[in-house]
């Protein structure tokens, strides 16, 4: 049996309620957290908080866009107000909002949409927070950027610009804050089961069947696999650990674009485009 890793801190998740949010406040709960679920849809953070409540954990709900500065300050003065502190904070509110097709015809509207959501609630949510865990010199962060903020995307460049400025943000602001005892780290998922991502119900079985020539671990990722390695980012465990976004992909980074062939009798592994 692990030794809880987060006894009695005070964890403020944002998009706690579903997806990997809810799935790193359930574990930040069981290794002894309070957790603040942080959350746009009222339901789903009701939800969760209660089921982390009724397993004997500590948890409560806050209604809140991460995109709305006014909602983030209350949300910074509820926790602190009932806390008197906060130990962990994990942005993990962020979506791809919709395909916008070539980069030539798409609408800057959406390129503010998806700054909002992806990047200027990491700057606002971390900023409400950060003053608190100065003035303790103690503190943990942990931003969710993406796969596609490490390597090319060319269904969506701004999307893809927005997460690899989430990496830059995290690898800046550990130099910057890391003599005051905060730390800040990142995760970047990839193949992964989530709310914005429903691989389950997205894929065919044929291709569900393709994961072990798809990705290396030979599965699709759960929630619960980059909880973990949030949990272990936020912890003691990683106490010499700062600066960092570690690839939660399966492989998929690792494979750099190749893949199992099940087709070709001559060589195990292709970089083909056609189908492996």
């Amino acid at each position: 049996m692990i030794e809880p890793l987060l006894v009695d801190r005070v964890a403020v998740v944002t998009g706690g309620g579903g997806g990997i949010g809810a799935a790193t406040a359930r574990l930040f709960a069981e290794h002894g957290a309070h957790v603040v679920i942080a959350e746009i849809d009222e339901q789903l953070a009701r939800r969760t908080a209660e089921e982390i409540t009724g397993s004997g954990g500590s948890a409560f709900a806050v209604v809140t866009d991460v995109r709305d500065g006014n909602q983030v300050a209350q949300l910074a003065r509820s926790v602190l107000d009932r806390y008197g502190r906060v130990d962990v904070l994990v942005n993990n509110v962020g979506h791809w909002v919709r395909h916008p097709g070539g980069f030539a015809s798409t609408d800057p509207e959406l390129w503010d949409e998806l700054y909002r959501v992806n990047l200027h609630h990491v700057f606002l949510v971390t900023r409400a927070f950060l003053p608190a865990m100065l003035d303790r010199r103690a503190g943990a962060i942990v931003n969710v950027s993406s796969v596609e903020g490490l390597r090319g995307y060319p269904e969506d460049p701004v999307y893809a610009a927005f997460k690899a400025a989430v990496i830059h943000f995290t690898r800046s602001l550990a130099v910057q804050v890391g003599h005051d005892g905060v730390r800040v780290n990142a995760i970047g998922p990839d193949v992964t089961e989530s709310l914005q991502v429903p691989y389950s119900q997205w894929l065919t079985a044929d291709e569900q069947a393709q994961w072990p020539q798809w990705v290396p671990v030979g599965r699709m990722g759960l929630p619960e696999d980059q909880a973990s390695v949030i949990l272990f980012l936020a912890s003691d465990l990683s106490a010499f650990v700062t600066g960092h976004t570690i690839p939660t992909d399966g492989g998929t980074g690792a494979a750099g674009g190749w893949f199992r062939s099940s087709r070709r009798s001559d060589r195990e592994w292709t970089n083909r485009p056609a189908a492996p």
